[in-house]
């Protein structure tokens, strides 16, 4: 625990989130350049996917807290084959169930983490020729954090708190196992007022991922 705390404390002192925002990009594209080659054997729907998923959320309104939050989620996400399948407009329309591990560190803010799970169904829009796809997300889930609303006006009332989740965007393969995405992430934290101090936490923010199916 000591050693956690010094890591959160040293990335508050000296960490650049959009620069390593930035390297995972750059290293996300050049996998899939290294990977494009050639037609893709295998459906991706039909397969497990394991996703790695990392991003930088910035503090919202919408009647949350006053206070400025940074997050930065860093999901492990398992997705199961298609449970639903459907033909649509050229393509087709699939159904799959996910199911997350939240790492946050919160660098701004009066909080240090948010640990957690989440779990939901995820829609996907396939091309024919399965090199890319539209997905859309909605669930939630519960974790936990360092309260801090005892001690400053504004921060969360109590460890345990609840997530609620909106997440878009699209995903392009590089290969036959692999693939990467970009989406538009959104985050309510709180306690749903299980404790008289609840401000809440909504945020907003991009998100990468890379992905291998198995």
């Amino acid at each position: 625990m000591r050693i956690f705390r010094h890591a959160l404390t040293s990335s508050r002192q000296g960490f650049n989130p959009v620069r390593i925002w930035m390297l995972v990009l750059a290293g996300i594209l050049m996998t899939l350049a290294a990977r494009a080659a050639g037609p893709v054997a295998e459906d991706p729907v039909d397969r497990w996917e394991l996703d790695f998923e990392t991003g930088i959320l910035w503090k919202v309104g919408g009647g949350a807290t006053s206070l400025n939050y940074v997050v930065l989620p860093q999901f492990l996400t398992l997705k199961t084959p298609a449970v639903m399948q459907r033909a649509f407009l050229g393509g087709d329309l699939v159904m799959r169930s996910r199911f997350s591990l939240l790492i946050e560190p919160i660098i701004v803010g009066p909080e240090s983490h948010y640990i957690g799970a989440a779990a939901s169904g995820i829609l996907e829009w396939w091309d024919p020729a399965r090199t890319r796809s539209l997905f859309f997300s909605s669930g939630g889930g519960l974790g936990g954090m360092d309260s801090k609303g005892r001690e400053i006006d504004g921060a969360q009332g109590q460890d345990l708190n609840f997530n609620w989740f909106i997440y878009t965007g699209a995903r392009f393969r590089g290969g036959e196992r692999w693939s990467a995405s970009i989406g538009v992430y959104f985050q309510h934290i709180s306690n749903t007022g299980l404790d008289e101090i609840n401000p809440g936490l909504n945020s907003l923010g991009p998100m990468l991922s890379l992905s291998w199916q198995f």
